[in-house]
């Protein structure tokens, strides 16, 4: 881990929470036509400074906004870039009884261009309000192109894959670079493609589409560094890997065990954020891979179930972690944000503050007794 004052944290959480009452009917409001954009940005700061508050309060050394000002995780990305449209996707979410949603994902459909500064737009007012150091959340290049079925672009746009990614990975460049420029030094990218290569039911659906799972995985580690090229040296990357997270939803089961050499190698990012909140993740071995220079938060923490984790059982993991990487390279979140999109998981603000503060709390415990 970087030395004390810099990020990742003994204890992180990985962005999105609970969008509050106000915000919700806002979002309603706005889409009526009760309320204009003025008037609904007034609804979101207000929102965001009690959100910001609330994390401090805790104790956590780094605040989002809790991506109060998006629809999903990915929305301000895609309605950033023209040449991105919501379609539905080939994949489907699935509950714990294996009931299946449909949903729907991001897909070029035109020549991709950065025209909006929505990351950097953030990040602007959420510095006037923290006192803490800001992280700025994106989701993942491939998942611009993976997540809608890994389809090919429209030859009359793009001729293949490659030509596509180049356009992708420089808008990615563009934000990022924009949010450096505003003095941002902490950013998260939000991943869930990886985790659904490690699916073999999903390798084989996209076998039965003349897809290669593992050419597939090369190309993302390509197109992610070429995204994260030229950021500035201060500049700390996290990488959370997600299995999915809609509504207490899944996407996708199976260890890290095969994506992790390559990713874990090959990526270039500081840190990674790993789900391990359920079996559905497998266990810490493919830890083994990680390099020594990079550190890896352990989401062990559910932000999709309200039952408040025992910590002895948490702190019992870590140590299990702990055989593969060393304890002063870990920390430890939720496995992923409270609200991927403005209908949230089925948890409630007080179960959301209290594992919040039970990260916090595990955290100080363990890195203070390790410490001794």
């Amino acid at each position: 881990m970087p030395p004390d004052g810099t990020p990742p944290f003994r204890a992180e959480h990985i962005g999105s929470l609970l969008r509050p009452d106000a915000l919700r009917d806002g979002f309603r409001r706005l889409s009526k036509g009760e309320i204009d954009a003025d008037g609904f940005r007034v609804i979101q700061d207000e929102c965001i400074r009690d959100a910001v508050a609330m994390q401090e309060e805790i104790g956590f050394e780094t605040v989002t906004d809790g991506e109060f000002r998006r629809t999903t995780y990915i929305s301000h990305f895609v309605d950033s870039v023209e040449g991105l449209e919501f379609a539905p996707s080939s994949f489907q979410f699935y509950e714990d009884d294996g009931t299946a949603h449909e949903f729907v994902a991001p897909r070029a459909v035109g020549r991709l261009e950065r025209v909006k500064a929505n990351s950097g737009e953030e990040f602007d007012f959420l510095r006037t309000v923290a006192g803490k150091t800001v992280k700025s959340t994106l989701p993942s290049p491939a998942t611009m192109h993976f997540l809608g079925g890994a389809e090919d672009p429209p030859p009359d746009v793009y001729p293949d894959r490659e030509a596509l990614f180049e356009d992708l990975a420089r808008a990615y460049r563009e934000d990022i670079a924009d949010l450096a420029a505003r003095g941002a030094r902490y950013v998260q990218i939000d991943d869930v493609p990886f985790a659904m290569l490690c699916d073999e039911s999903l390798r084989h659906q996209l076998a039965a589409q003349g897809e290669d799972a593992e050419a597939l995985v090369d190309a993302y580690i390509g197109l992610t560094n070429d995204a994260l090229a030229g950021r500035p040296a201060d500049m700390t990357v996290g990488f959370h890997i997600c299995r999915g997270n809609l509504k207490g939803t899944w996407l996708s089961r199976g260890g890290y065990d095969a994506v992790a050499e390559k990713l874990f190698a090959r990526l270039d990012v500081d840190h990674f954020c790993l789900e391990y909140d359920t079996e559905r993740a497998g266990g810490f071995s493919p830890l083994a891979a990680m390099p020594e220079d990079k550190g890896v938060v352990l989401g062990l923490i559910s932000s999709k179930l309200p039952l408040l984790e025992d910590p002895a059982a948490v702190e019992a993991r870590i140590a299990e972690a702990s055989r593969y990487v060393p304890l002063d390279r870990l920390a430890v979140s939720p496995q992923c944000g409270f609200s991927s999109a403005v209908i949230g998981n089925p948890v409630r603000p007080d179960d959301q503050r209290a594992k919040l503060a039970l990260v916090v709390e595990i955290a100080g415990r363990v890195w203070k007794n390790a410490a001794r």
